[in-house]
Order: C-alpha cells, then sequence, then structure tokens
C-alpha cells in the first residue's frame, strides 16, 4: 500500500479544485453588464418606438445597414446597393455565407420577408409607417433582392439603417409568429438568453457569427436600473461595467473614481417635450398651448433636472441633424403666459393630468420641476410617471384619438435616421397617430403633413430644405407641445471596457466591445 502525506494530499485536491484557473489555457469569462435607466418592452424591433429596446437588438439583430457611434451610414448585411433614376427601384448584393443563430440561411428571401412584414398595415406593427413606402420586393437571385416604392422616398437608406430594420430569422417568424418579441433569432454577434421583464436581458456569445474573431465577450447583461443613484453605484462597485445614463447630480462623484471613465458627449440629439393632445379642451386653443411654453424657465430645467447637462431647444427639431431648423428659444414669461390664458377663456387657470414616459430619477425630478412651474400660471396637474407596460397600453396603443386619456405628455425623442424626416413624420404628421407611431399630441396640419411628404420625394437639397423650414416654423407657432431641452449624453464605463459608445441619438454602438483582464 503506498500512502501519501497529508500536505501532499491537500496539494492535491486544491490542483483538482482548481484545476481549470491553474490551466495555461484557460481564461476568466468575459461578462458585461450595462445598467439601463428603463425596461425592455419588446426584442421585435419592428415593434417599439424605444431607442433603448432597439439597441439591445443589435446585440442578436443586424440590418442592411447600420448607423456607427457618429450616425454615419455603414454597410453590413448588404455589400452594395443601387438606385433607379426615378428613384423607385433599389437593388442590393448580400453578403454570403452568413447564418442566423438558429442555423437558417441569411439570403434574399430572408430579406423580403422581413420587410414585407412591417410594411403590411394589416400587422400593425409600431414602424408600419418606415416600411409603408415599400410597393414590392422581388428576390432577383439567392443573394440579390429589389426593393420598389410606392413614390420617392430620400431617406430610405437612412431608415435601413435605423435599428428597426434588422434581420429576423424566417423560421423563427414562422415557428413563433406574433410572440416574436420574446424569441429573437437575428444574424448578430450574440444569440439570446434569458429575458425578464423589467429585470434584465441577457445574451451570450454566438459561435456561428460570420465576423470572425467577434464578439470579444462571452456575455452582455442589460439590467434595468430605475433608480438614479442605484444606477451610479453599480458601476463604482464593479457590478456593471457601464452605466447610462449616469445621475447628472453625481457627475463629479463619479469622476474621482479612478477605475471609472466619464464621458460626456454633447453631440445628443436627443429632445424633450411635453406633448399636449390638441383635440382635447384646453389644449385644443393654441393660446394656452403657447402660454405652457411661455410658463416654463428652460434654462432652470437644465439646471434643477438635469444639473446644467442638458441645453434649451432652439427648434423642434436638435441641432446636429441634418434639416434642422434653428428658430430660437421660447422664452420663459410668466406674465404672457398669464395673459395668453386670460385671452383663451381661462384667467384663473384650468386643472389637467401630466404623465411621464419614464418613471427614471431624472425624468421624476422633471415632471415635478414642470409641474410647479404651471402652478404659477393656475396650471393644476396631477403628475404619474408611467412604467413601460402603462406606456404601451395607455399610450401607445390606443386605436382612435377620441379613446387617448393622454392630457400633458413628458417625453424624448431621438431622429435616429440623421435626418430631419424621422424628428417630424412620427411625431407630428396625422398619419402618425398612435398605434402606427408616437404622435401623441393627435397634431394635425395638412399643410405640415405636405411639406413633409415633398421634402421626401425630392432630391433637390435647396427645395428639400426649405419644405423642412416651412414645416418646422409652422409646428412651432401652432405649438402641440412645449419645447424642452436637449440633454447630454452623460455616461459612465469601467476604465477595462472599451469599444462601446452612446450614438447622439441615445442608442448604443457595441461592435467592437471589449473586456481587458
Amino acid at each position: 500500500m503506498k500512502f501519501v502525506s497529508r500536505p501532499t494530499k491537500i496539494m492535491a485536491a486544491a490542483a483538482l479544485a482548481f484545476g481549470v484557473l491553474a490551466s495555461p489555457m484557460a481564461m476568466a469569462a468575459k461578462d458585461v453588464t450595462l445598467a439601463v435607466a428603463i425596461a425592455l418592452e419588446t426584442l421585435d424591433p419592428y415593434n417599439t418606438n424605444s431607442t433603448l429596446n432597439q439597441a439591445a437588438g443589435k446585440a442578436y439583430y443586424e440590418g442592411l445597414f447600420e448607423f456607427d457611434k457618429d450616425l454615419k451610414i455603414q454597410k453590413v448585411l448588404a455589400t452594395d446597393y443601387s438606385v433607379s433614376e426615378d428613384g423607385l427601384e433599389y437593388t442590393f448584393k448580400l453578403r454570403q455565407g452568413v447564418k442566423f443563430q438558429d442555423g437558417t440561411d441569411f439570403n434574399a428571401e430572408a430579406v423580403k420577408i422581413n420587410f414585407d412584414r412591417p410594411a403590411n398595415p394589416d400587422n400593425r406593427l409600431s414602424r408600419y409607417i418606415q416600411f409603408s413606402v415599400i410597393k414590392q420586393i422581388d428576390v432577383i437571385d439567392p443573394y440579390t433582392v429589389k426593393i420598389t416604392l410606392k413614390k420617392p422616398f430620400s431617406a430610405f437608406i437612412n431608415a435601413l439603417a435605423h435599428p428597426a430594420a434588422m434581420m429576423i430569422s424566417p423560421t423563427a417568424l414562422k415557428k413563433w409568429g406574433k410572440e416574436i418579441g420574446f424569441h429573437p433569432v437575428g444574424t448578430g454577434p450574440f444569440e439570446f438568453v434569458e429575458w425578464k421583464p423589467a429585470e434584465y436581458l441577457k445574451v451570450k456569445k454566438f459561435d456561428g457569427y460570420w465576423k470572425k474573431g467577434y464578439p470579444k465577450i462571452d456575455t452582455l447583461t442589460f439590467r434595468t436600473v430605475t433608480d438614479n443613484n442605484t444606477r451610479a453605484a453599480v458601476v463604482q462597485t464593479g457590478e456593471a461595467q457601464f452605466a447610462f445614463p449616469v445621475p447628472f447630480e453625481q457627475a463629479s462623484v463619479l469622476a474621482k473614481n479612478d477605475k471609472i471613465e466619464l464621458v460626456d458627449h454633447k453631440n445628443s440629439i436627443m429632445a424633450r417635450y411635453l406633448s399636449m393632445n390638441v383635440q382635447q379642451k384646453p389644449f385644443d386653443n393654441v393660446k394656452v398651448r403657447q402660454a405652457v411654453n411661455y410658463a416654463i424657465n428652460k434654462q432652470a430645467l437644465a439646471k434643477v433636472a438635469f444639473a446644467g447637462y442638458a441645453t434649451p431647444v432652439d427648434g423642434v427639431v436638435p441641432q446636429g441633424v441634418d434639416f434642422a431648423t434653428k428658430i430660437g428659444q421660447w422664452p420663459y414669461d410668466v406674465k404672457k403666459a398669464k395673459e395668453l390664458l386670460a385671452e383663451a377663456g381661462y384667467p384663473n387657470g384650468f386643472e389637467s393630468t401630466l404623465w411621464s414616459a419614464y418613471n427614471d430619477g431624472t425624468s421624476v425630478k422633471v415632471v415635478q420641476f414642470l409641474q410647479q412651474q404651471l402652478a404659477q400660471v393656475g396650471i393644476k396637474v396631477s403628475v404619474e410617471v408611467l412604467e413601460s407596460g402603462q406606456r404601451v397600453q395607455r399610450v401607445q396603443q390606443v386605436q382612435k384619438p377620441e379613446d387617448a386619456k393622454v392630457r400633458m405628455y413628458y417625453a424624448g425623442w431621438s431622429s435616429s435616421t440623421g435626418e430631419a424626416d424621422w424628428g417630424l413624420r412620427p411625431l407630428l404628421t396625422t398619419a402618425a397617430f398612435p398605434p402606427v407611431l408616437n404622435n401623441v399630441s393627435y397634431y394635425s396640419n395638412k399643410q405640415v403633413d405636405e411639406n413633409i411628404a415633398n421634402a421626401l420625394a425630392t432630391t433637390d437639397r435647396a427645395a428639400k430644405t426649405k419644405l423642412y423650414d416651412d414645416a418646422q416654423k409652422t409646428i412651432w407657432n401652432d405649438a402641440p407641445w412645449a419645447f424642452l431641452v436637449t440633454q447630454n449624453n452623460l455616461y459612465a464605463r469601467s476604465k477595462n471596457l472599451t469599444g462601446i459608445y452612446v450614438e447622439p441619438d441615445t442608442s448604443f454602438w457595441f461592435g467592437d466591445i471589449d473586456l481587458k483582464q
């Protein structure tokens, strides 16, 4: 019998227990957590207007094109394209050798199936207006597809670069149907693992990804942390490697942490506004809406709710978006606001409701500030912050304008195609009433509708500029919104996390994400 000494036994046990760590071939998993402010509402990119939902979708989905971190259009699943002289036919050459995460081939038929779906109004998808211009889609050969439009649409490639236009596996679409929002299958660098609404979304590295060497990390988790302070805390403790947005009031504290990089992007195109339901009294009166604009001190709002990391807007569409018109800020003038209310027949003000589209800490501060400001001119509002499910049900899924209970509504929007079209058409045209898109003010102006439509139909830049300019000035004077601020994109990331950025529209670009160990 052979005896082994006790120290040798201990060493052997330790070697067995920790063999994986001791092996020179083994490396610790690269797990990255992103702390975000709101909950995801669906994983179907064609059926949401949430920038965060679509940003998360970039993990498992890809489109023919994408916007890079500077909102420049890049080719992804399309390798080339051409446009007919009349602007009606777009022919795309597709990347070969790409597979969806379920093994389905990516090809022209997949493109047709994907774009036929949102272009069909019977499917009632949130992004219908983005694809309603499509007349038909023809498969020319396995890797060539032609899309014919009903009319010229000069922002079509911008629309296809938007993360709403990403490719879903035709096999998964057939299997899951309307439930595809719970079962995402794309060609992206990560594949779906688990989604617990209001808590987190987890994805893992897709080993069959077509771009060799990517992704560089093993798992990616989007963790919902609505409380500002908690979101700042988890990135400081290392529970998360990235947090956006970070509480503006804690920026100076985060900047002192030598393990964190605080990034302040002032190129944001995220505009914050207070919409008013113009089809309901008293907001059917333009003087009331103008009074609301005069009643709000935007400079103070930027300071109080955003700790100075915001700028009062000076136009309907933020500067930095192509064809944005700079008009000038609505001044803060309590006396003027009261005069207009009296002229409108409300000398003592009125009562109403104010809903917030978000329940994060900063949004709570904003609506509380707005409540106080409006009270100074006699407008007494009860405030309610909505969770994502409430927002979808009570605002976005309303079928008829007369059924809408929304009155005043604090929200935000970014022109995420980089062109004024997407800052106007989804929010301020008659065709964009919910549930189609997000015209929550139910604003309808025939001339504005025509200007926006004509701007899309021309490739003459001077003509397009004038049409957009006229539309924006009309909207500004009609004041379906109280025009508030553009907030900076302020985020924090661990210094060992690279290759991830917040884009100007507040979406994420993480095409080169890596965690150094």
